[in-house]
């Protein structure tokens, strides 16, 4: 039986779900300039599936917002499909949202309601501060982190991260 909550989880896309750097700044090149093939051959970022499917039954929606072009939706898109992202971690279909710009993902987690976010980009978290009551900051990063953002450099630190955060 799934346990229903008060909590509703955003999770960006690129190098969070699929191509996380292994290097600090690190960019996912082939996603974005390489060819459909290339894409889609891509793999996850290293344990995103199995943390997801663990977390996704315990909030009330879980959904992918992520901010790209047409060009890179599309191939979003088929990359989800071709990797069963859905079956893989119980986020459904249409929970999928793309802006154009980052701060524009603040529009989404208000319309949505998202009380925890995982992204990639400080510049995401800075948007959604004060908005979205758990931040996340996914990666290997150069900089400290702010206070107000918890830095999960791995998908099994994210994961322990917004575990703790969760109420019994």
């Amino acid at each position: 039986m799934k346990r229903v909550s008060r909590y509703r989880l955003g999770i960006d896309f690129g190098r969070v779900v699929q191509g996380a750097a292994a290097e600090p700044g690190g960019e996912d090149t082939v996603f974005l300039s390489g060819g459909a093939e290339e894409a889609l051959s891509s793999p996850p970022s290293a344990g995103a599936f199995e943390a997801l499917a663990r977390l996704v039954p315990l909030f009330d929606g879980a959904w992918v917002i992520s901010k790209c072009g047409p060009r890179i939706e599309e191939r979003t898109r088929q990359w989800l499909d071709h990797h069963d992202f859905y079956g893989a971690t119980g986020v459904p279909r249409d929970h999928v949202r793309f802006c154009r710009a980052r701060k524009d993902k603040a529009v989404h987690c208000a319309d949505l309601g998202i009380t925890h976010m995982i992204d990639d980009r400080l510049d995401v978290h800075r948007a959604l501060h004060g908005l979205v009551p758990h931040l996340f900051w996914f990666g290997l990063q150069t900089e400290p982190a702010p206070e107000w953002v918890m830095p999960t450099p791995t998908w099994p630190v994210a994961e322990a991260a917004v575990l703790a955060t969760l109420g019994s």
